[in-house]
């Protein structure tokens, strides 16, 4: 076949191709070149998930007759004051987005610059050009794309359904407005009721900070975007360094997702989705999440437009940058320093997940027992009257809406000051807590009494030899002793490591662990890894090893068990980790087997211990798999499960 020159219909219907994949990308487009034309509120309505119509309404500078004629050919644009592509700061530049809309979609484009008496209006329905045409509007531009790809047919079936593509076009809104607190969003489309995200209050906003818009104002459209969770679950990230500026807000670990979808990145104001960054994020909570949970992260990162290349990708997607490893470090630092900052705490959502499981069910989805399940008990149950925890008195003390109950008829065989109901017994089951009156008066606290007035309160009780409740000025705070300790001797051997290495406990006896063949060969080849963390083993024969020296820092701890995890983590290590990432999984893995085990009973010396190192220990507030080491509870949520408020 010979070399021939293509039509220009067809060159702009391959433009539009790179261009315009799906309705999303019309948005982007259109909203893009809203804000770059200064806009203050923006309005998007759709229809049919945006095949059948897309407006977009701005109040921004508008287009003079001129250059609305020049906006819908093929690369003009008013963004770039030279041919230098290296120095681009605007959201839009390449001067296609108009021409490839018109190309593959019935377009109208009327808009009203300042110095005009009245609005122009411009049709172009595929890629044939109208004349400019007076029209009505009171300023900024008015965008209206109707019929979608009705001149290229082919590409309607590669569209998804309606609600897909509605929820696609929100996605770019959201992303955008993350971007702009400044500015007031509006989306309205048939599936769903409109959202609005109103312009931040100009109080909030201010110019001494990365990209323009001050924390308090970004950080209420953030909330108003992802959600108050987010924003009660965030800790402010800010750094950088040669000219690179990262500035955003991190979600706690404890608050986390199941997927990388609530990771949002910007570079110079532009949503991107570059593997760069996602690896940098993955890396600073590498320490505190575990394999296949995700982080929630909203981060702007600003750069000399030199040093980066947007013009990599046709969407404008993806970003490359001069010095990777410069964007790389510079984050990493940023969160891990955020990180630290707010380690001490859990999310909140622990909190409001408790006190969800406490509430009382649905009456209709309450189990009702029969009369002859609450009139004999069963066997071995527990008779409160007999438990060494039972209140010394009882009617005198009672509140007054209890004594609205009528006692006649009741039991009087029960001691003096409690009540029973009429041929009632309930069972209640055997005691849980640990939490006789003999060891946890509060006269017996007294030593400890300003203890309460502590972040992590004063300990008053462990639950099932694993949970210690902990009693604070405005509420409790229930631990879990196995992966807060797990924690804390996490902390201590990476301090130990940071400060020459951990100290190593010789065995009288060395034991030797069973395991298979390919186990051992991999435990001997990393050995002088291991000796680092202060487990000396080597070979015993073609199916054992025999451990020589433990970590001093774990103590007495179950060796087979140990050895045998590590078998088994150094099996899955990928090896493009970093060697100091795959260490500190070994560090885990040993902190996890040398903490306190679910099942022991703490003293209430020993508990209060554990708080109080829990204060000192950096990100205390999840263990080494990003589980939360313990929840708060406040008072009035207390409170408000027992209808006092």
């Amino acid at each position: 076949m010979p070399v021939r020159q293509l039509t220009e219909a067809v060159i702009n219907r391959i433009a539009a191709g790179e261009v315009v994949e799906r309705p999303a990308s019309v948005v982007k487009e259109l909203v893009e070149n809203a804000l770059d034309a200064g806009a203050r509120r923006i309005d998007v309505i759709t229809e049919g998930g945006g095949r059948r119509r897309i407006t977009v309404t701005d109040d921004g500078c508008g287009m003079t007759r001129p250059d609305l004629v020049l906006a819908v050919e093929r690369h003009a644009t008013s963004k770039l004051d030279d041919e230098d592509l290296l120095d681009i700061r605007t959201l839009g530049f390449r001067g296609e987005a108009l021409p490839s809309i018109g190309a593959v979609a019935k377009l109208l484009i009327t808009t009203r610059h300042a110095d005009e008496p009245h609005a122009w209006a411009l049709a172009v329905e595929g890629g044939r050009k109208g004349a400019p045409k007076p029209a009505a509007l009171t300023q900024g531009t008015r965008i209206d794309v109707r019929d979608l790809f009705y001149a290229t047919p082919a590409r309607l079936k590669f569209l998804k359904a309606e609600r897909s593509e509605t929820e696609a076009i929100r996605d770019v809104m959201r992303r955008l407005a993350m971007t702009r607190p400044d500015v007031s969003f509006t989306f309205a489309g048939e599936e769903r009721a409109p959202v609005t995200f109103p312009a931040a209050d100009p109080t909030l906003l201010g110019s001494d900070h990365v990209g323009g818009t001050a924390s308090s104002g970004r950080l209420r459209r953030l909330a108003d975007v992802l959600g108050a969770e987010f924003s009660q679950n965030a800790v402010p990230v800010r750094g950088g360094r040669d000219g690179l500026f990262v500035e955003g807000f991190a979600a706690l670990p404890t608050f986390n997702k199941a997927n990388s979808l609530s990771q949002y990145l910007f570079v110079n104001g532009r949503p991107v989705r570059d593997k760069l960054l996602f690896g940098a994020v993955r890396a600073a909570y590498a320490d505190h999440l575990a394999r296949d949970r995700h982080p929630v992260v909203a981060l702007f990162v600003e750069v000399d437009p030199r040093e980066v290349d947007v013009n990599v990708h046709p969407a404008k997607a993806e970003v490359r940058f001069r010095d990777a490893g410069l964007v790389r470090a510079t984050l990493v630092r940023a969160l891990m320093d955020a990180l630290t900052a707010g380690a001490g705490r859990a999310a909140t959502t622990g909190g409001g997940a408790t006190l969800a499981a406490l509430r009382p069910q649905a009456a209709s989805s309450v189990a009702v027992r029969p009369p002859s399940a609450w009139t004999t008990p069963r066997p071995g149950s527990w008779d409160w009257r007999g438990s060494p925890a039972r209140p010394p008195g009882g009617a005198d003390q009672a509140e007054s809406d209890h004594d609205a109950f009528d006692p006649g008829g009741y039991d009087q065989a029960l001691p003096p000051g409690f009540t029973a109901l009429p041929q009632a017994s309930f069972d209640v089951g055997p005691p849980s807590a640990d939490a006789r009156a003999s060891a946890f008066q509060p006269r017996d606290m007294a030593p400890d009494a300003g203890l309460d007035e502590r972040p992590l309160g004063a300990a008053r009780a462990q639950l099932h030899e694993t949970y210690i409740v902990a009693q604070t000025r405005d509420g409790i705070v229930i631990v879990d002793q196995h992966a807060a300790h797990e924690r804390i001797v996490y902390e201590r051997m990476k301090a130990a490591l940071a400060a020459g290495g951990i100290a190593r406990q010789l065995l009288l006896i060395p034991e030797v662990v069973e395991l298979d063949e390919a186990d051992v060969d991999r435990l001997v080849a990393r050995a002088e890894e291991l000796a680092g963390f202060g487990l000396v083993l080597e070979a015993f024969g073609p199916g054992a090893v025999a451990v020589r020296e433990t970590p001093g820092l774990l103590g007495r701890l179950d060796v087979g068990a140990l050895v045998r995890d590590l078998a088994e983590h150094l099996a899955e290590w990928d090896t493009t980790l970093p060697l100091e990432r795959r260490l500190l999984h070994v560090a885990a893995t040993m902190a996890c087997h040398g903490s306190v085990r679910a099942g022991r009973r703490l003293r209430p010396e020993e508990m209060n211990a554990l708080l109080r190192e829990m204060e000192q220990t950096p990100n205390a507030g999840q263990c080494n798999h990003g589980r939360p080491t313990y929840v708060e509870l406040k008072l009035a949520d207390i409170e408000r499960l027992f209808g006092r408020t």
